[in-house]
């Protein structure tokens, strides 16, 4: 590529079939499997450049999607490239296993493509390309971006980093207040409402996306970057979701929970009262969030909501009945 300009532009893919699973390729003639991708063309976008490579290596047409990260590679001095080079790297998927099927009978006829788990392709991979995947898998988990130079995640990079790299890097002072910021670990907070009706029956929702098996609270996701605070949140989720205007009761719990690699989740949990038959009566659904709506008893939660939600529940019933609270809950344990 000696008439191209410097710094060549490379696009990788991170397909990913519904189990988590990443698609690597072996290609013959080539020492080392690698990421689906390729270079991109001088008239073309990575993400364009992405898409191409699939459709004419895999025959799948699927767009790029979220940059998870970018990678900046100096020229190498033993040979090539000799010039420095950038990659981005895009989800690409969840396949369903129809589809991801099919792309590992297309590519049988010129290249080996395997389904493997996250660690998996990561101790097949050339070390600079594993590197680039934990730090873009890092990304999708977190919600977030890394920034990447020879595959190794930047101080201040928001996603990627090394929690014990990223300590060193703050008590030593030499974080600025933006890297700080990007690099801190972050949250997700949502607010819920827990309403019953007359005869003590717990209202529940069914949500239109997702796993539409569990059942929630009404709530849902506050705008912090819109200033909102909890409380009203609630009251806008009730609002949306049920078509009832209503102004949430006293907080009856907070609730952390955390899986390793993904952001810690925070729910308010606001008490709603007791709701009449003329109110059950006026709920109105907004289609595109909910699917139904139901009024349950305690002994009915187990097969409708995940264990962690329904300890939440039953510890909100409580602090209700008793007046006590709010509580302090971890996993919907006190």
């Amino acid at each position: 590529m000696p008439d191209r300009p410097s710094p060549l532009m490379a696009a990788t893919g991170v397909v990913l079939d519904t189990h988590g699973r990443v698609l690597v390729l072996a290609t013959p003639g080539r020492t080392d499997p690698e990421l689906p991708g390729g270079a991109v063309r001088h008239t073309e976008t990575p993400e364009e450049g992405l898409a191409r490579a699939l459709r004419d290596g895999l025959r799948l047409d699927r767009p790029a999607g979220r940059l998870l990260a970018v990678d900046s590679r100096p020229p190498d001095p033993a040979g090539a490239p000799d010039r420095s080079v950038i990659v981005h790297l895009h989800l690409v998927g969840p396949l369903p296993p129809p589809e991801a099927e099919a792309v590992s009978l297309t590519a049988a006829t010129t290249t080996e493509a395997r389904w493997l788990p996250p660690e998996a392709a990561c101790a097949l991979l050339p070390a600079r390309t594993a590197s680039r995947l934990r730090a873009a898998l890092a990304a999708l988990h977190t919600g977030s971006f890394a920034h990447l130079v020879d595959g190794v995640p930047q101080a201040g990079s928001p996603a990627g980093l090394d929690p014990a790299r990223r300590v060193a890097l703050e008590h030593s002072g030499t974080l600025d207040p933006a890297s700080h910021r990007a690099s801190r670990p972050k949250a997700v907070t949502a607010a819920s409402v827990l309403f019953t009706g007359p005869d003590g029956r717990i209202l529940l929702v069914q949500p239109a996306y997702g796993r539409s098996d569990r059942w929630n609270l009404p709530g849902g996701g506050i705008d912090s970057d819109l200033g909102e605070i909890p409380r009203a949140a609630a009251r806008r989720e009730v609002h949306e979701e049920l078509g009832l205007d209503l102004a949430p009761g006293r907080l009856l719990a907070v609730n952390w929970a955390h899986k390793p690699g993904r952001p810690a989740r925070i729910r308010f949990l606001y008490d709603g009262g007791v709701l009449d038959a003329p109110t059950l009566a006026r709920i109105r659904l907004d289609r595109t969030e909910l699917l139904q709506w139901r009024t349950v008893t305690s002994a009915e939660l187990p097969g409708l909501v995940k264990p962690a939600l329904r300890r939440q529940i039953t510890a909100c019933l409580a602090a209700r009945a008793a007046g006590t609270g709010p509580l302090e809950l971890h996993a919907g344990r006190p």
